[in-house]
């Protein structure tokens, strides 16, 4: 934990008590603050004073009296309208703050030279997270990662000097972090999402902007507009700005050609890392992650061999473009997180001959942006309540079948793929990548890709990835 000194002797309000919540305030109450915190869910509210939390509703007491509100980023800040702690803090004239905020700042006042990366952007987030994690650590660094990925930012280890923090940060974090100031501020990309909690896109983009002000340095993809944008104003201030480009070359930062990440070195360029074969790391959206992650960790120090082991080494995330077996010339592959079209579409764009299993809760559009991919699909095999809708989007432009369960899916899709391979000799992906929620059948995308996981590694026909068939 992380204790919050700097809030020492002052009375805090938290409200929002689900996981970071709690942590949040054990952290303010390990660092000497009084805390006073609320939710609207009896559950929580039994949860925190279960763990010694002080709980109290603070409507109509003095607000004044106390320093900050840390707000769950889950709540809303401003739209579609400030939530009634908000207006009673800023009607109180007192700051309205979140765990990333006081994280920040707390470094600042204790550890104000311990390496902070933080990163941010619509896609791509927790892959780059994740990857400049597993760099810095295959390097020997005492590393923690974090906030919007994996574990609270707060339950994280103490500050130290020499350790470096990893976080991932959503804009409804930052936007409960006025003065952000990582070592090096991450934003990949920018596309329309989270309207309903920013009013437009460009407020949006404003948001995430307030990550790239404040950083040190400042990692910027310039593939859309938005983001180069910010890379601009950045750069016409003077400051450090690394441009990161899958769609051509840069004077300073890395860009990706072909799955080719390269660093400019003067006149010359280097190729720091060739994607192809990489078991993991398919697809432009990858090629940009690394680029991000590239950039970074050689601004924070790392030569060009330990970036490559690092990249080299990288096991990816669970449920995302996931290799779990292999039988022959097939690859089972769990894309359980592609929970709509976008998401599926960077998976469909990775692979070729691929048996698809797709289907569950649909979203809407369905899988009609994807028309684009089914050239490239041997079968469909479509499950849950979109499969009627999924084959009547399909039609004719690739062979499917309504399989209904994924057991039925991963069954036939292996033993199909097994049989085009025999006899064209011609390598196959059954991929997982439903372009749907989960809930018709699962609890959640997770619980989804376990059961794939479960079903492809009990198959007799199936060895797990890392070794040969």
């Amino acid at each position: 934990m992380i204790p919050i000194t700097s809030m020492k002797g002052k009375r805090v309000a938290v409200f929002g008590l689900g996981g970071s919540g709690l942590i949040t305030a054990e952290a303010l109450v390990a660092g000497g603050a009084e805390v006073i915190a609320w939710d609207d869910n009896e559950s929580a509210r039994a949860a925190a004073e279960a763990r010694e939390i002080q709980v109290t509703d603070w409507r109509g007491s003095e607000f004044g009296a106390y320093s900050a509100l840390v707000l769950a980023p889950g709540v809303p800040l401003t739209h579609p309208e400030p939530h009634w702690s908000v207006k009673i803090a800023r009607e109180a004239g007192v700051e309205v703050i979140g765990d990333i905020c006081l994280f920040a700042r707390e470094r600042k006042f204790r550890a104000p030279t311990a390496p902070f990366v933080a990163i941010t952007g619509t896609n791509g987030k927790s892959t780059t997270t994740a990857l400049i994690h597993h760099i810095l650590k295959s390097a020997g660094k005492d590393v923690e990662i974090g906030g919007n990925f994996g574990p609270a930012v707060l339950g994280l280890d103490d500050l130290a000097p020499d350790r470096f923090y990893v976080i991932e940060c959503s804009s409804f974090q930052i936007d409960l972090a006025p003065g952000i100031d990582p070592t090096v501020g991450i934003q990949l990309n920018l596309t329309e999402d989270h309207i309903d909690r920013h009013g437009s896109i460009e407020g949006y983009a404003a948001v995430k902007e307030k990550l790239v002000d404040g950083a040190q340095v400042a990692v910027v993809g310039v593939d859309d507009v938005f983001s180069a944008a910010m890379a601009t104003r950045r750069e016409s201030k003077g400051l450090e700005t690394l441009r990161i480009s899958t769609r051509g070359s840069v004077a300073q930062g890395v860009w990706a050609v072909s799955g080719r990440i390269i660093e400019p070195m003067g006149l010359a360029q280097t190729v720091v890392y060739d994607l192809h074969g990489h078991p993991i790391l398919k697809g432009v959206h990858n090629a940009q992650n690394v680029a991000a992650a590239v950039a970074a960790t050689r601004r924070l120090g790392l030569g060009l061999d330990e970036v490559r082991k690092g990249i080299e080494t990288f096991p990816g995330l669970a449920h995302r473009m996931e290799p779990i077996g292999r039988s022959g010339s097939v690859i089972l592959v769990n894309d359980s997180k592609a929970t709509n079209a976008d998401a599926a579409a960077k998976a469909l764009a990775s692979y070729d001959n691929i048996y698809w299993i797709a289907g569950g809760k649909p979203k809407s559009g369905g899988i009609a942006p994807l028309s684009g991919f089914f050239p490239k699909i041997a079968k469909a095999y479509l499950i849950g309540v979109a499969a009627e809708e999924f084959a009547a989007t399909i039609g004719g432009a690739a062979p499917h079948a309504i399989v209904e369960t994924l057991d039925r899916a991963v069954s036939e899709a292996l033993t199909d793929a097994l049989a085009a391979t025999e006899a064209s000799g011609r390598e196959a992906v059954v991929l997982l990548s439903p372009a749907c929620a989960s809930y018709d059948q699962f609890k959640n995308f997770e619980v989804r890709g376990d059961h794939f996981r479960e079903l492809v590694l009990t198959d007799p026909r199936v060895k797990p990835f890392q070794e040969k068939a």
